[in-house]
């Protein structure tokens, strides 16, 4: 099939390719609106802390205009994250056969141009959080630390994928905080399960690339894993299981979310059975799939949520 003219290698046929306007293509591809599943796994962790607050509250829901902020600051702070990525790492990135496509190392967008173009998606996400209490505002940019430091870890340690997950689920904490003005010790067992969670998908992740990074000297827990990435994938979310469970049952979340965590872990007993190391297609299929995960326990939060404030 042919590429459409400036493609990701990686993303090829979507919305951006076929339907954007060309002037925009290679912008809306350095914020990946090509590839929307990392917003979305960005976006998650915030609603699971929305629906664990509504569990705490005994609320019927949690806040509709929450949940629709943290969507567009996701998308938003996903965007920017990945063009300061691509940024620093566009040397990098250009002796990848994945890619090396993208904007920054095939030419598309000046680095001049992309800093412009992350100022931009950075004061969108900063009026998203200006909406929210003082406390949620602060610890907002507090994430912004982890973001910065991350693209520098795959030089240094074999576990970037463990920066990635600080940055990842920070969202864990923030509809928490967004509800109450603090935190408390359920939002602090939710972001770690998160971070277990994402460095498990993660991981599966790195392996498209992992004999390009060997080559480079990148560092990932996928060259760390190599032949024991399965076992180890089960150890991850084996405690992301543990630890989410912890979250919501001391928010005092019942049955409903208990049959939702069930639901999740089955989804990523499956991605570990399902999962074929030696293929890139693969690792991206089972990648993806982490969102439906993610929304599978969103969906056991709603409901012991609905119920238990009508019990």
């Amino acid at each position: 099939m042919n590429r459409a003219i400036g493609s990701v290698a990686d993303s090829i046929g979507n919305w951006v390719d076929t339907l954007a306007p060309v002037w925009s293509r290679p912008y809306l591809r350095l914020a990946r609106l090509d590839r929307p599943i990392g917003s979305w796994l960005l976006l998650i962790p915030c609603w699971w802390s929305s629906g664990l607050a509504a569990v705490a509250a005994r609320a019927p829901a949690p806040s509709l205009a929450h949940l629709a902020l943290f969507f567009v600051g996701a998308f938003a702070m996903r965007g920017a994250g990945c063009t300061w990525n691509d940024i620093v790492d566009r040397d990098l990135d250009a002796a990848v056969e994945r890619t090396r496509s993208r904007p920054i190392p095939s030419g598309q967008v000046s680095v001049a141009k992309a800093a412009l173009f992350l100022l931009l998606l950075a004061l969108i996400g900063l009026s998203v959080l200006l909406t929210f209490n003082g406390f949620t505002v602060a610890l907002g940019i507090l994430s912004l630390v982890v973001v910065a430091v991350y693209p520098f870890m795959k030089r240094f340690t074999y576990w970037p994928q463990v920066v990635l997950g600080l940055a990842f689920s920070w969202g864990a904490l923030m509809g928490w905080a967004a509800a109450f003005g603090s935190l408390a010790a359920p939002a602090l067992l939710l972001y770690a399960g998160s971070i277990a969670w994402v460095i498990g998908y993660d991981t599966i992740y790195a392996h498209q690339d992992r004999e390009d990074d060997a080559l480079i000297g990148i560092k990932s827990t996928a060259l760390l894993f190599g032949e024991r990435t399965k076992p180890m994938l089960a150890l991850f979310y084996g405690i992301a299981v543990i630890l989410l469970g912890a979250a919501g049952f001391s928010a005092g979340a019942g049955g409903v979310f208990a049959l939702g965590l069930l639901a999740f872990a089955v989804h990523l007993s499956w991605q570990i059975a399902r999962l074929d190391i030696g293929s890139a297609d693969n690792c991206l299929a089972v990648f993806k799939s982490d969102r439906d995960a993610g929304l599978i326990l969103f969906a056991g939060l709603l409901l012991d949520a609905a119920l238990r404030a009508i019990a």
